[in-house]
């Protein structure tokens, strides 16, 4: 049996409707391919396709990866996307621990990082080099032996991070565990507009909180998120309110002003521009 194969077959005797698994950290999907985009809040973590692909779109940026290719995600992000492909798509993704990554990059040797690129975006896609790709398949493995995961599972999760650090993707995954990097400093604004979304925001005072001028601020802002910090606000505000309007589909000027919306016209038009349709209809459609 091919490594692809193996990893198949271990997916889709073991995924959940919920992803979670007995791993911590580890998830496993299953999905039908579509057109209809779906919108979610990532976390850093890396995932591996085994069987079809997924097109996600961050700002005005496009990452596709296939089965035998990985996408990394370094930041907590607002993305849209759909799966690909004739076949179900089987994937599975590792939650990437900032204080696994920062100890594995004070290990390496400088010239460890000579043959990674420049890592700019807070995502990136890539061929899933065989190392890794077998890594992945003893932890996944794991599932079966379930007296062995407490033991090996840690030993396998910081294998999989040191193939990261050290393949094509290195120099992206490396800004996870750096305290001085741009990444590191844009997530602590990312952060706060997570927690605080229905707040006003002033430019001024979100760089204050990552430590920049205003004008570095926003180019490092963008080049990690491809959004203004204004255009995530209104994304993670529009999708707070998707995820409210499921269980009270009939107070749309309610939960529009629950997420900042002062306006409730304002609301129902960005609402309709992002999601295809009124927010109403929308939240119906969800129940339904």
């Amino acid at each position: 049996m091919d490594r692809l194969a193996e990893l198949r077959a271990l997916i889709a005797a073991h995924v959940q409707p919920d992803m979670q698994t007995a791993i911590d950290g580890l998830l496993l999907s299953e999905d039908a391919a579509s057109t209809t985009p779906d919108y979610s809040l990532t976390e850093p973590l890396v995932v591996v396709m085994a069987q079809g692909g997924k097109r996600l779109l961050l700002g005005d940026d496009v990452y596709e990866y296939r089965a035998g290719q990985c996408l990394v995600v370094t930041a907590d992000l607002p993305v849209t996307g759909h799966f690909v492909g004739d076949a179900t798509s089987l994937g599975m993704a590792l939650v990437l621990r900032p204080a696994v990554v920062a100890e594995l990059v004070l290990q390496a040797p400088p010239a460890r990082w000579a043959r990674t690129a420049p890592g700019h975006s807070a995502m990136s896609t890539a061929d899933a080099e065989p190392e890794l790709l077998d890594a992945v398949i003893r932890l996944v493995g794991l599932l079966e032996k379930p007296s062995d995961a407490p033991i090996l599972a840690p030993l396998i999760e910081r294998e999989i991070i040191w193939r990261l650090l050290t393949g094509p993707q290195g120099e992206t995954v490396r800004q996870i565990g750096l305290a001085d990097s741009n990444l590191a400093y844009v997530s602590r604004a990312i952060g706060w507009i997570r927690d605080n979304y229905a707040e006003p925001m002033r430019i001024e005072e979100l760089a204050q909180v990552a430590g920049m001028s205003a004008s570095t601020f926003h180019r490092h802002f963008r080049a990690v998120t491809a959004m203004s910090p204004l255009q995530f606000q209104k994304r993670i505000r529009l999708q707070e309110a998707r995820s409210m309007l499921v269980t009270a589909p009939s107070d749309i000027a309610g939960v529009g002003h629950r997420v900042g919306y002062d306006s409730p016209s304002q609301f129902t038009r960005e609402y309709r521009r992002l999601f295809g349709a009124p927010p109403g209809q929308d939240a119906m459609r969800l129940r339904a």
